[in-house]
């Protein structure tokens, strides 16, 4: 895994293997030239930023300029994510945008108390999903 100087490393926290494939395929669409790396759920976000387990052969490795992050996932969810996130001063700087199906105004709240920096409901046309991948490509203030 090597980043150009103008591709950006985005983690990309979703536990949905067909959530995982379409965004992988508006990736492609939509042309973009950061890299994405996925796994599958909180406790592989945590090890990967760590560098442990699965992911001890990436130390020394840059850390990614931004995490994406679903909330409903098994073994560690996004909140719970998040927190450990923003608690580990390696990388509480990271900014993280939930990216999620709720839409309900408590997860949303939650996440921003937790200091989480945008919170997205998932769109609902591949078209969307191809939007927020430009954005994320041209909203440079992530990228700092």
């Amino acid at each position: 895994m090597k980043t150009s100087a103008m591709q950006k490393l985005v983690l990309w926290v979703e536990d949905d293997p067909e959530d995982q494939l379409l965004i992988q395929e508006a990736i492609e669409d939509a042309q973009v030239e950061n890299e994405f790396f996925f796994v599958n759920d909180g406790v592989e976000a945590i090890e990967y930023l760590t560098r442990t387990g699965d992911f001890a052969h990436l130390a020394g490795t840059p850390l990614p300029k931004l995490v994406m992050l679903d909330l409903n996932m098994p073994r560690k969810n996004g909140l719970e994510t998040a927190q450990e996130i923003k608690d580990n001063l390696d990388f509480a700087n990271i900014p993280v945008i939930v990216f999620t199906t709720s839409q309900s105004d408590s997860d949303m709240m939650a996440s921003y108390d937790l200091g989480i920096n945008s919170f997205m409901t998932k769109p609902t046309s591949f078209d969307g999903l191809i939007e927020v991948l430009r954005y994320i490509e041209t909203a440079q203030f992530f990228f700092m």
